[in-house]
């Protein structure tokens, strides 16, 4: 099969590789597309700790595709189903997953990408923030999580502000159904003008989306007394400082949203799943960049740089 391999920072090759088997509890994939994940971006330029090259298809894990072969023991899947999977491999024509990490995708979702793994992550943050109606709730970073998380906070009933650099993701917040936007640029400007719309109250739940220092900073500031600070962005470029005194003073509670515990990332899935299929939630517009898997590299580039218009890259492979 045909496998992307992270030979070196900034290289990615093409290789021929050996199909795999799946194993006693696991189940064969035949992808039909991965997406791609901001997480990708640290060892696609190079970090210190990673060994290169590493795995055939192992910076995929938003992987979606049929059922192709069974191993030992598997009950309630036959090849030829259409799912989404929690998976390592995925940037390949075939993957394995054990057999309780992937979903059944109904047909209403025929002909459709689904990569399970950031819509599930989305619906698992939104459980964590614990969003009431009538609440006010800030968004800070509007991609890919943002703007799902906009769909889910404004569904449960809350007022959304979300916050973003870009004037076009401001626009994906509103076509979501933010009822406020404002341009991140200055730090003191975004303050006062949440201070304005909330009437100095604040925001009960601020959900931050970016994964960097000043964004973090950002959210923490915007959080009222008494509220939830969820950190969704995934912070993995180095540590953090936060400031202790303004979080211990206003009182709020902090929510680290990434979930590691299987049945966790499974219950999102099938939560992301089941809105998808009924139309309470339409992730077609994020879907901006497709790409064939001899142009990952280009994929990734474009995650990291952002060029017009641009949400979310999924390398199609079928």
């Amino acid at each position: 099969m045909r496998a992307a391999i992270l030979s070196a920072p900034g290289q990615i090759d093409l290789a021929d590789a050996p199909l795999p088997e799946p194993a006693a509890g696991e189940v064969r994939l035949r992808l039909e597309g991965c997406g791609v994940c901001a997480s990708n971006l640290e060892p696609w330029q190079g970090l210190e700790w990673m060994t290169y090259p590493g795995e055939a298809g192992g910076l995929g894990h938003e992987g979606w595709g049929v059922v192709d072969a069974l191993g030992d023991g598997v009950e309630g899947l036959a090849p030829g189903d259409r799912v989404a999977a929690l998976s390592t491999r995925s940037l390949a024509d075939y993957d394995v997953a054990a057999a309780d990490m992937v979903a059944k995708l109904p047909a209403a979702l025929d002909g459709h990408p689904f990569p399970g793994e950031p819509l599930g992550c989305a619906f698992n943050i939104f459980r964590r923030s614990d969003v009431q109606p009538g609440q006010t709730v800030a968004i800070v970073g509007i991609g890919f999580l943002g703007a799902v998380l906009t769909r889910l906070c404004t569904a449960a009933g809350a007022r959304v502000i979300a916050i973003s650099r870009r004037r076009e993701s401001l626009d994906l917040a509103r076509h979501y159904g933010a009822a406020e936007t404002i341009a991140m640029h200055d730090h003191y400007e975004i303050i006062d003008r949440v201070k304005a719309l909330t009437g100095e109250a604040m925001c009960e739940r601020v959900i931050e989306a970016v994964g960097k220092q000043w964004p973090l900073d950002l959210a923490g500031e915007l959080v009222a007394f008494g509220g939830r600070l969820v950190i969704a962005g995934y912070h993995q470029d180095g540590p953090r400082q936060v400031s202790m005194q303004m979080w211990n003073w206003k009182g709020i509670d902090v929510a680290n949203a990434h979930e590691r515990d299987p049945a966790v990332q499974m219950r999102g899935l099938r939560e992301a799943i089941e809105w998808v299929a009924d139309g309470r939630l339409d992730p077609t517009p994020l879907y901006s960049h497709l790409y064939p898997l001899e142009r990952l590299g280009e994929a990734l580039n474009a995650t990291r740089d952002k060029p017009q218009g641009f949400v979310k890259a999924l390398v199609m492979l079928s």
